[in-house]
């Protein structure tokens, strides 16, 4: 099970998409997330990327738990494709993106 929400993903997809602009809040929402959802973003990139399968979740969460040597927010921002990367691996467990980034968006 992905320990961080689709909602928290959802945002951070958002962000990535705006780091010009947008890096301190970036920074700020991912230094906010505790460090199971910090390995949790870490893995799902990690799925989306094609380093993990689906079915490996908890290899990949085990792997950037045991892994962490530098800031989560650091390490994502070093790839280009970082939204598309995160959109990818919710897709690839079943959660579709788009609709969860729209509900951001709608006023409610």
């Amino acid at each position: 099970m992905l320990p961080i929400s689709a909602d928290k993903v959802a945002e951070v997809i958002i962000l990535a998409r705006e780091l010009d602009r947008a890096e301190n809040e970036f920074d700020g929402f991912v230094d906010r997330l505790n460090e199971d959802e910090q390995a949790g973003l870490v893995a799902l990139f990690w799925i989306g990327r094609g380093t993990f399968e689906p079915e490996d979740l908890a290899e990949a969460l085990r792997t950037a738990m045991a892994e962490a040597t530098t800031p989560t927010a650091r390490y994502l921002k070093g790839s280009p494709h970082l939204a598309d990367h995160l959109e990818s691996g919710l897709e690839a467990l079943g959660i579709d993106s788009s609709a969860v980034e729209d509900d951001l968006y709608r006023p409610g």
